[in-house]
């Protein structure tokens, strides 16, 4: 297994015995006295870990598309499929020279015992359970009585390959839920449940929770979130025209749900995982957009270890660190800079910084501030290759297409791994209430 090069860092006896999470000769998480969260690898090593997601042979997170991609062509053609030792080799001395310790979900299984550490999706989504979809929403039906169940026997099949291993990290428990009250739609959680149709218990768990403190009676209800209703159908019909109930009542409902929710999917993940896995810390669910403060308010430990969420490049990092995790332990996702990201970067008139220059920035200064912030444990880049939405002047990847190394990224990304561990033992954390463990 990999290990550190760099001396900077607390000692072990720096840490607080209280806020240990994990078991000892596993990956463990403990704050110092000075308030800052580290990883602890099996040998009690402080790391802050710089990861990479996605490396595998088409280059991008999740599953191999059904058309193959530019760059899976180009492996084809540059190494011999017949010794994919070749692959492997290359792009292990690729990532350890640009300071990479640890790769993420999605990764090639050949890249195994080639000294990274590993962090890997349990995908609970996918648990034999129903999955409920909508507007800003994909979890599972966590109100279906099958979900303990479910949720135990599908942990124990993706995680018998692993368990016992000191080189796993530790579990996601999902990749991209989605929460409700997303960027594109503003509909909650509460209002997409109240929606669904009458063969999913999350429908009737919803429609009993709003209506248990109301008698029963939906005419009362209706009063009190400011609505016309006469019939629950009306709820459908505000959801599928994309219009989200804002009333004080219904949001302070809505928020109560959600945490209920969210209660219930980290309960039984994290109780499901450390059931087939045991000692291994649990690591969220990936949030790719803020959660809503009540799904929020139940990442809570000991149903789960840390918080895991995607950075967006340019937004303050500590408001959204503070948004995502609160006073948590947090795994910094989707590290990066790409062509969306480029084209959303509005044109300055004059001779200021162009876009180009700012997103270089943006990126950078992003990075830089989860390395400094005391709560980071993690941080990963998203993608190993650009992907077929990239182009010049930023691909999202690592390498291009061609695989070719991506200059402006892994230079960028060279730089800030050599000092990361530096940046971190430096953050100290002020005397903001609420930042301890106890």
């Amino acid at each position: 297994m990999p290990r550190s090069t760099t001396p900077s860092g607390p000692l072990f006896s720096d840490f607080k015995p209280a806020s240990f999470r994990g078991a000892p000769g596993f990956f463990r998480l403990g704050q110092t006295s000075a308030n800052v969260w580290w990883l602890l690898t099996p040998e009690d090593e402080p790391v802050l870990l710089r990861a990479v997601a996605g490396v595998n042979r088409h280059g991008r997170a999740g599953p191999p598309p059904v058309r193959r991609s530019a760059y899976a062509l180009t492996v084809e053609s540059l190494y011999d499929p017949a010794a994919p030792a070749a692959w492997e080799k290359s792009t292990a001395a690729r990532l350890h020279a640009w300071g990479v310790d640890t790769l993420g979900p999605w990764t090639d299984s050949g890249l195994v015992d080639r000294g990274f550490y590993f962090t890997m999706p349990a995908d609970f989504v996918h648990a034999r359970i129903p999955t409920l979809y909508g507007p800003g929403l994909r979890v599972p039906d966590v109100f279906d009585p099958r979900w303990p169940e479910a949720a135990a026997a599908h942990a124990a099949a993706v995680a018998s390959s692993w368990r016992g291993r000191r080189e796993l990290v530790g579990w996601f428990t999902d990749d991209s839920l989605g929460w409700g009250q997303s960027f594109s739609a503003p509909v909650t959680l509460l209002q997409s449940c109240l929606s669904l149709e009458p063969a999913f218990a999350a429908y009737h768990a919803a429609w009993e929770f709003v209506l248990a403190s109301h008698g029963g009676s939906l005419e009362a209800l209706a009063r009190r979130w400011g609505v016309h209703l006469l019939h629950r159908e009306h709820i459908r019909q505000m959801t599928r025209d994309n219009r989200a109930l804002a009333h004080p009542a219904f949001n302070e409902d809505a928020r109560a749900f959600g945490h209920e929710f969210a209660r219930r999917y980290f309960s039984e993940t994290g109780r499901a995982l450390r059931a087939a896995d045991p000692g291994r810390l649990v690591l969220g669910c990936r949030f790719a957009e803020p959660p809503p403060p009540g799904v929020r308010e139940a990442c809570a430990w000991p149903d789960l270890d840390a918080v895991s969420w995607r950075l967006r490049a340019g937004e303050n990092f500590t408001t959204q660190a503070d948004t995502a995790g609160g006073t948590m332990p947090q795994w910094i996702t989707g590290g990066g800079l790409g062509h969306s990201d480029f084209r959303r970067l509005p044109v300055r008139d004059g001779t200021g910084p162009t876009r180009l220059e700012r997103l270089l920035r943006a990126g950078r200064e992003g990075l830089v501030a989860a390395c400094r912030d005391p709560r980071t444990v993690g941080i990963e880049w998203a993608h190993w290759a650009d992907g077929g939405d990239d182009a010049p002047p930023f691909g999202a990847g690592l390498v291009h297409a061609d695989d070719h190394e991506a200059v402006e990224h892994t230079e960028l990304l060279a730089h800030l791994h050599a000092r990361a561990r530096r940046l971190h033992a430096g953050a100290e954390r002020s005397q903001k209430p609420g930042f301890t463990s106890e």
